[in-house]
Formats: C-alpha cells, sequence, structure tokens
C-alpha cells in the first residue's frame, strides 16, 4: 500500500505531499490543475519513463519520494518484495520501504530503493508487486492480443506454472530445432569446419603441448647455454665451503668455510663464559644452514646437463610449440584449453546419418513433450476464458450495458512462446447480435468499463494492493458512472484505490477526497493540494455536477449524493451489500 507521495518540481506543481489511506481515495479538480502530475509521480516511482519535459520550468530537476508498506499482501509478495530489495543492498523498516526518483531538465534519471541507488528496471520489478496503474493509454493497450492474453492468463492461478513449464518445453525445442536447421542446411559449410577442427586438434595432439612447459623450457635452455659457466660459479663456491677444488681435483680442508667455522664453534663451546657459548649456539645454526647450502651446490652441480645434444632437443621442442602459440593461443595453457573447446564444438557438429537420427529423435520427443505442455495451457485458458466471461458480462450489466455480453475466444495457432493459442477479447453489443473484436467496436467508455469489470474479477483473488485508475471513466456518465463508483468502493473494500475522476458520481463514493487547485501568477502557474473535509467536499461535488460556482440547489443535489453514496459504503463494509450486478 502507498502510505504517502512527496512531489517537488513536477509539472505545475512546485512543491506537494499527500497521505494515502486504505480504501478509495480520489483527487479532483479542473482541467489543466495537475491531477495527473499525481499519477504522473507515481508512474515515475514504478519505474516509468523520465520525461524531462515534466521538470517544473526554471528547475534543474523534479523529486518523486513515495512509502510504502506491505501490510495486506501475502506472505509470499511480502518475501518477493523484501528479496527484490535485499538483492538490490537496500533495507526496510517493518516492511515499510523508501522509495524516490530525480529527473533532471537534461532527461537524466536516477532511482532509489530502500537506500540503495538502483535502475529503474529494478524500480519497476518492485513496484510489480504492489501497484497496477490503469490510465487512458492502458485501455489502448488492452486492445493488443499480447494484453489479452495477459489479462486472461492473470485471472487463474493455474495458469502461471502451466505457462513456465510450457515455456521451458517451446524453448528446448526452439534450440533442437535451430541446431537440427543448421546441420541439415549447411552441411558444406560444416563438414569443413569438421575438417578443420580436426586438422587442429590432430597438430596439437601430435606435439602434446603441457601447461606451462613454455615457461619451462626457456629456463632449461638458458641453464644449456650457461652451463660452463653455471658449472664454474657453483665449483667455486663449493670449494670455498668445503674445501673442495672441484675443477683441479685437489681438497684443501684447512682453508674450507665448514672447517674453519666448525673449529671456531669448538673453541667457544668449551668456553666457560655463557656469552661465548651462546655465540658458539649461533655459530653451530649458522653452520648447519651452510652444509645444507653445500648439499644444495653438489644437487646443483650433478643436475647440470652434460649431453652436447640436448640442447639442440630442446631448441626443436620451443620451435614446435611455438608453431603451436602463434596458430591457437599465446602460450601452452592457452593451447591446452583451446583443444578442449575445439573438441567439444566438433562433438557438436556431427553430421553422420547416425547423428543425425538421433538429433530427429530428439526433436521429435521435443515437439511430443513441447505440445503436450501446449494443451494443457490452451485447456486451462479455455475453461478460464468461460468463466471469466460470464463474470465480466455480469458486471458489465451492473454497468449500465444491460444487453452486452464479452466472449473470450481462444484460437488454436502456431506455436509461439506463449502457448499453442491466441486470445481475443469480443464484444456483443446487444443479445442476438454477433460479437466483433474489441478494438473494432469498443468506445473510450465501453474499454473503461471492460477494463474495470477485469479489475474487479481480478481483485477476488488478492488483497492490499494499490489500484491507480487515471480517468478511466471518460466517455462514462448516468447510471453507468454510478455504477463505476460502486465498483470502486467495492475494489477499496480489499485493495487501496486511488482515483483521478471527473465524475462527481464516482467522487461521492470516496473515503478520502484530495482536490487540486491551480493558481495563475503573471509569472508562474502552480497547484495546491488539499485533502478536503465533509462540508468542501459536498462543494466540490456541488462544481462538478453544475460546472458553476457554489449554488443552494446544486449545494442539495450534492449532499444527496454524497449521503447515499456514503451509505452504501457503510453497508459494503459491513457486508450487507453485496456485489453489485446489475441484474
Amino acid at each position: 500500500m502507498l502510505a504517502d507521495i512527496a512531489l517537488w518540481n513536477l509539472g505545475v506543481i512546485p512543491e506537494a505531499s499527500v497521505e494515502f489511506s486504505p480504501g478509495l481515495t480520489v483527487l479532483t479538480g479542473e482541467t489543466g490543475a495537475g491531477k495527473t502530475m499525481v499519477v504522473t509521480g507515481l508512474r515515475l516511482l514504478t519505474g516509468g519513463r523520465a520525461d524531462a519535459s515534466r521538470v517544473r520550468t526554471g528547475a534543474d530537476r523534479a523529486v518523486v519520494e513515495g512509502h510504502f508498506h506491505v501490510d495486506g499482501l501475502s506472505q509470499s509478495q511480502a518475501d518477493t518484495v523484501a528479496a527484490i530489495v535485499n538483492n538490490a543492498g537496500g533495507s526496510g523498516d517493518d516492511g515499510e520501504y523508501i522509495v524516490s526518483r530525480h529527473v533532471s531538465a537534461a532527461g537524466r534519471s536516477r532511482a532509489h530503493v530502500g537506500g540503495r541507488s538502483v535502475p529503474a528496471a529494478t524500480l519497476k520489478e518492485f513496484a510489480e508487486q504492489l501497484v497496477t496503474i490503469h490510465g487512458q493509454n492502458d485501455q489502448l493497450r488492452l486492445l493488443s492480443p499480447e494484453r489479452q492474453r495477459e489479462a486472461l492468463d492473470r485471472c487463474s492461478p493455474d495458469i502461471p506454472p502451466l505457462s513456465a513449464s510450457y515455456r521451458k518445453a517451446y524453448q528446448h525445442w526452439q534450440e533442437l530445432r535451430k541446431i537440427w536447421q543448421q546441420r541439415t542446411s549447411q552441411r558444406r559449410e560444416i563438414a569443413q569446419e569438421v575438417d578443420r577442427l580436426r586438422f587442429a586438434i590432430g597438430e596439437i595432439d601430435a606435439v602434446d603441448p603441457q601447461p606451462g612447459e613454455d615457461r619451462e623450457l626457456v629456463d632449461s635452455i638458458r641453464r644449456l647455454q650457461d652451463v660452463d659457466s653455471l658449472r664454474e660459479e657453483a665449483s667455486l663456491a663449493w670449494a670455498a665451503i668445503d674445501g673442495a677444488e672441484v675443477l683441479g681435483g685437489i681438497e684443501d680442508e684447512d682453508h674450507a668455510a665448514s672447517t674453519r667455522l666448525g673449529q671456531a664453534q669448538t673453541t667457544l663451546a668449551n668456553s666457560e663464559d655463557p656469552v661465548l657459548q651462546e655465540l658458539a649456539t649461533k655459530l653451530g645454526a649458522i653452520t648447519a644452514e651452510l652444509s645444507e647450502i653445500s648439499a644444495e651446490l653438489g644437487s646443483f652441480l650433478s643436475d647440470l646437463p652434460a649431453d652436447p645434444e640436448q640442447l639442440e632437443l630442446l631448441l626443436q621442442r620451443q620451435q614446435e610449440l611455438k608453431t603451436l602459440t602463434r596458430k591457437y593461443a599465446p602460450d601452452c595453457a592457452g593451447v591446452v584449453k583451446w583443444r578442449e573447446k575445439a573438441r567439444k564444438k566438433l562433438s557438436a557438429l556431427d553430421i553422420s546419418p547416425e547423428a543425425l537420427d538421433q538429433l530427429q529423435r530428439d526433436l521429435d520427443q521435443a515437439e511430443k513433450k513441447m505440445v503436450a505442455a501446449g494443451a494443457k495451457l490452451s485447456a486451462a485458458r479455455r475453461a478460464t476464458a468461460q468463466r471469466v466471461a460470464k463474470d465480466v458480462t455480469d458486471e458489465l450489466h451492473g454497468l449500465a450495458m444491460p444487453h452486452s455480453s464479452l466472449e473470450i475466444a481462444v484460437a488454436e495457432t502456431a506455436p509461439g512462446p506463449f502457448g499453442l493459442d491466441e486470445v481475443e477479447l469480443r464484444l456483443a453489443a446487444a443479445s442476438g447480435l454477433e460479437s466483433r473484436p474489441l478494438a473494432a467496436i469498443a468506445s473510450g467508455g465501453e474499454l473503461s468499463r471492460v477494463m474495470l469489470a477485469l479489475e474487479v474479477i481480478l481483485s477476488q483473488a488478492s488483497q492490499g494492493m494499490t489500484l491507480v485508475f487515471d480517468e478511466v471513466d471518460a466517455g462514462v456518465g448516468g447510471k453507468a458512472a454510478v455504477e463505476i463508483g460502486r465498483r470502486l468502493a467495492r475494489l477499496a473494500t480489499r485493495h487501496q484505490v486511488i482515483v483521478v475522476t471527473h465524475l462527481p458520481q464516482v467522487a461521492a463514493y470516496a473515503d478520502v477526497h484530495i482536490h487540486v487547485a491551480k493558481e495563475s501568477a503573471s509569472d508562474s502557474v502552480r497547484s495546491e493540494v488539499e485533502v478536503l473535509s465533509e462540508d468542501r467536499r459536498v462543494a466540490e461535488l456541488a462544481r462538478m455536477l453544475a460546472g458553476l460556482d457554489d449554488t443552494a440547489t446544486g449545494r442539495a443535489h450534492a449532499l444527496e449524493l454524497y449521503r447515499r453514496a456514503q451509505q452504501e459504503n457503510a453497508q459494503m463494509r459491513q457486508g450487507s451489500v453485496g456485489a453489485p450486478t446489475g441484474k
């Protein structure tokens, strides 16, 4: 539910804030006063397109901020809202979330949910769980087959899981179908690709590179090229430590570093002075470490290659690896990875008769699963269509369309991403007349009533949402207007309903009446938002009824309309008035 909304520099509104309550809230005012700016602000909070032209003239940006809370929503919806906010890095306070949108005069937009900056798409995902906005453009969208299918699918809890199951089967069938078409229509190109991959894999297998081998070869070749100087350097160091002159075959242990250190350690160890004894211990550690270094030097010398042909072999191996790294990857590790990818790709390009036969069998099986899933979805849609068409027809009879009937046609079509059928809303204006597509015969007023009737049916399976209707009662008057007011009031027993209207018959049913007034000055235009008291409500209804300033006759008529509507509201809440059907 929407707790409040604050607007800054949006259209003709320099600054305004509105608190919303549960039930039915209406916004009224003269044409051009800025009523729709409140809905524009809501659209921005629900991820709608940011339009720089909505920024008030002279301001550098427009700001909209709203507080939403999840009271009244189902637990699953509340959990979904919390998950969306948490995933975005935001947070809420006891199920209440702060949402804001900034639109600069240059057209740039920033959105925040739960204290974190988010993309507008995240804002839309968040708002879909809380708010549904109906406007005149939404009525036109109801004429599209996609919107009509979406409306039908929302009318049954059985359809979404069946639709998800079908989409999964359809996508799998599409993938296999695409592979089949590629392998059968591009055999020559695939055969050439197979030959190229086989040659490359064979070339790599013949060399059999190992990850990191190229770097190891560089070190080994450098060592072989410098083997004489390395042997001399290591030998001299080893002789200095152990007194072994390897090159000359002479040993002079008396002058060896290890011998002299050993003698120094022994001398100090025999001393009775604790300082000298401690130094003897340290020399012992140095002697042990020197012994390890000597052993490593001996091992280094013994490992130095003595075969003069080994260098040539390593250089030849290096050249083989360079041939591969020039073609397939910068190093041996990359070449090995390239080969693995090539093997996987090669296995997927099998165009042998056996492979094509297996692919055909897989495709046929996938098509059977898709058709079976689509048949279940179609059956659920047809059953739902019959029920919803009857319920909507009953609602239309109560909305001053006593002879009209709605038909929801579910016709078989080629497999598509949303099923094996297409949905079309058809309206018969009178009994005995053939139903025709809604787009072909419905007026604006009729579309408004069909949309409202659908929303009434949809709302029965949910609660706690915020439903916004922006002048969807355009083109309606008289008894139909009263019935629209009644149904909006009935919707408000389960949801929060916010309505922008010009109809006094609708405004009379409101629990809260908000008036938007425009003030014009020589250099600016501004709008003010006011929550009306009961007396001011009656005056506003009189203005809406007569289109003139307050008169005794208009006021009396407005007071009667207001009292009757409020009495019906009270009875509706107590459950003594059932759903109006118009029968």
